[in-house]
């Protein structure tokens, strides 16, 4: 059993991205993201520190906005429109969830598709549809094909079973996967909380994508002898013994479905590391599409 990991590969990332940074400023142009979050959630404020920080390592330039939660949707709609005409600014993203009273979809659709490193305008959807390169592709899901390739798993011809149909991952996940070329060309099924016999199905894959958001919900019969297992679930679960009180666990029983495996991906250390390396490498695709 092979264990895939995520630091490792994220390092080879952040290092093209590395030498795409010095050829873009070596042309007087340096890659800028804006991250901009509304409210105080702790979890998200956590993420978007890590971005930053990530952005300042990586030499970007980077804009943190940080916004009060009582902020109305149309200064929130603003602050997008000033960034769309901020040339200095070649990624745009806005932290989800935000407060309940912002329209997120709305938000979405405000920032330039042009600056939406994370993958979720209309346009850039379709661009994934399309097998348009000139697209952005949410970043988790780009993080797993990455994973996937860069462990030498063959995803030509595989039966590759995603588990979970959310536009962040699920679908997004289904859509590389079927597309032509490397990473693609699998036959893909998509599976969700609504499935019925999911094991004859899961059962039955070379590939698993388990994004469903419920921890440790694929267990050993779920899989079959040799199977890759992508997990992409980050779940708190209490663990009294801990400092913090809980633990961060997976969608998948990793003790009880690692022995089967040919090659599973750790949580925490497997496909968490590859999000924040996919959004620097969208960043920087962004200011390279955006030079003439």
């Amino acid at each position: 059993m092979t264990l895939i990991s995520g630091p490792q590969v994220a390092e080879k990332v952040l290092a093209e991205c590395q030498r795409d940074i010095a050829a873009l400023k070596a042309r007087g142009v340096t890659p800028g993201l804006a991250v901009v979050l509304v409210g105080d959630d702790p979890a998200s404020r956590a993420y978007v520190r890590s971005k930053d920080k990530k952005c300042r390592d990586l030499g970007l330039h980077s804009v943190k906005l940080e916004l009060p939660a009582t902020t109305t949707q149309q200064e929130l709609m603003d602050v997008v429109a000033k960034l769309n005409a901020d040339p200095a600014i070649h990624g745009i993203l806005v932290q989800s969830p935000p407060p309940k009273h912002i329209d997120e979809a709305a938000i979405v659709r405000a920032i330039d598709p042009a600056k939406d490193v994370d993958g979720f305008h209309p346009v850039n959807v379709a661009k994934l549809a399309l097998e348009d390169p000139t697209g952005f592709v949410p970043c988790t899901p780009l993080g797993c094909q990455r994973l996937l390739m860069d462990a030498g798993i063959e995803t030509k011809g595989a039966h590759a079973v995603v588990i979970g149909r959310s536009m962040i991952v699920g679908k997004p996940m289904a859509m590389l996967l079927m597309a032509k070329g490397p990473g693609g060309d699998a036959t893909v099924t998509v599976a969700h909380s609504r499935t019925r016999d999911l094991g004859a199905i899961t059962r039955e894959a070379d590939i698993i994508i388990a994004a469903i958001g419920r921890p440790h919900f694929l267990k050993a019969e779920h899989v079959k002898e040799g199977a890759v297992v992508i997990d992409v679930g980050i779940n708190r679960v209490e663990d009294p013994g801990s400092e913090k009180g809980y633990k961060l666990v997976g969608d998948v029983a990793f003790d009880e479905v690692a022995p089967k495996c040919r090659a599973i991906t750790p949580v925490p250390g497997g496909v968490g590391p590859m999000t924040i390396a996919m959004l620097m490498a969208n960043t920087v695709k962004a200011c390279q599409q955006s030079l003439p």
